[in-house]
């Protein structure tokens, strides 16, 4: 299937779910997703993964269920259709989403395990890859792209408070972003070249985390 675009539904669905995340509202609405969320998003990603996942992961479309096990909140459906391609969680990755607020595309490192942590701060400690990788953020940050991410509130165990880099070393998760209000672009074609420049812009940022930290190598539970 050819990428044309998001269909002309995607907002006011995710709009509609947002007034009403029940199982009713999804069974009354499941054609719409299907054919304006989830068929495009599928062959928006088909279509790039010949760019961007050789040599660095497998790409796949988020399911649209909640995990709740854990959570207060117990509405069962996401309120956004993502997509990524990625080797594993931490290591990278090549993100897109749509939901009642536009599109979203990011880059970088949305998920650390202690080991993989460890290998962030370490690549961030030495001046070569810790200066590398504040270069590739400032770049990104002129070009108008969010840099987010989860950090601590004080500093990590084993470096010095004047680190020139403690404002890195604080980071457990690291990524750039940058979004869109709905715009004719969502539904058309030229969506494809607005997430394929983006993606191309943190390539190297992705590939400062697949180098420097890496899947985890800690077994799942």
């Amino acid at each position: 299937m050819r990428f044309e675009g998001f269909g002309d539904g995607v907002v006011e669905f995710y709009e509609g779910l947002l007034a009403d995340n029940s199982k009713a509202y999804w069974a009354d609405n499941q054609r719409l997703y299907s054919e304006h969320v989830r068929a495009p998003m599928e062959a928006l990603l088909a279509e790039l993964e010949p760019e961007f996942a050789p040599g660095f992961g497998k790409g796949k479309v988020f399911r649209p269920f909640r995990d709740v096990r854990f959570s207060r909140d117990k509405s069962p459906y996401k309120t956004h259709c993502g997509a990524v391609i990625e080797q594993g969680r931490g290591g990278g990755a090549y993100y897109v989403e749509v939901g009642p607020e536009g599109m979203m595309v990011a880059g970088g490192c949305y998920h650390t395990e202690s080991d993989q942590l460890a290998r962030f701060r370490a690549a961030v400690d030495t001046e070569i890859h810790g200066e590398e990788l504040r270069r590739l953020l400032a770049a990104l940050a002129e070009r108008g792209w969010e840099i987010a991410g989860t950090t601590l509130q004080t500093r990590p165990r084993g470096f010095a408070p004047d680190h020139p880099r403690l404002d890195l070393l604080r980071h457990k998760t690291l990524y750039a972003a940058r979004a869109w209000e709905p715009d004719d672009v969502l539904h058309e074609r030229d969506c494809l070249q607005r997430v394929r420049e983006s993606w191309e812009a943190v390539r190297e940022l992705n590939q400062w985390c697949a180098d420097h930290i890496g899947i985890t190598e800690k077994k799942r539970r």
